[in-house]
């Protein structure tokens, strides 16, 4: 699978997936090691991550995890994790939230902000908004937008994110709001400085 994560103070206005690299993590015994997580900086303050889904909670995937399964790119990853999200918790659906804003859901709150990364999903959208769409991925059960043409309704988006974003403590994923336009993410009202 595939989840969206904050990266504090970033932001990219590029919707390239650029490889984080490798991290220090502290062992409960208080060794330091290096790890090479299976993640990628995205757009905005958003990062990727690949992880399993396991019973209780998900692990995260290291590039080694990657190799060992056969997967060549990040795009190869993502396309697969989308598939499993899609089989496992169901295709993205929108409904009214409030507003003129609409919210995209599966089955699984903890993995509605992963539909974010469905560019099948927001480029089947356009065909109804060719003017774009407007996006806020504040946490991970809140995944709204609204079409660009849609004053009102973006108004309330601009309005409402920082506080969604800051409201959602350890759920929070981006306090930016995104235009998808084109088949291409942009960034439309840029992260909160922290």
């Amino acid at each position: 699978m595939v989840v969206v994560r904050e990266s504090i103070g970033a932001n990219r206005i590029d919707d390239r997936l650029v490889p984080s690299g490798k991290a220090k993590a502290k062992l409960p015994d208080g060794r330091e090691i290096e790890i090479e997580m299976a993640a990628w900086e995205f757009i905005g303050d958003t990062h990727i991550r690949f992880v399993f889904d396991g019973p209780q909670m998900m692990i995260n995937a290291t590039s080694q995890d990657l190799d060992r399964l056969g997967i060549k790119s990040v795009d190869e990853a993502l396309a697969l994790a989308l598939a499993n999200i899609r089989r496992v918790y169901g295709d993205p659906a929108a409904k009214p939230w409030e507003g003129g804003v609409m919210q995209v859901q599966g089955r699984s709150p903890d993995l509605d902000s992963s539909y974010f990364l469905d560019r099948s999903y927001w480029t089947e959208l356009l065909k109804k908004h060719p003017e774009g769409l407007v996006v806020s991925v504040a946490k991970r059960g809140g995944l709204l937008y609204a079409p660009a043409s849609d004053t009102r309704a973006v108004e309330g988006l601009k309005r409402g994110v920082a506080y969604l974003h800051a409201s959602s403590k350890s759920l929070r994923v981006s306090s930016a709001l995104f235009l998808f336009k084109e088949g291409r993410w942009s960034v439309f009202q840029e992260p909160t400085k922290q």
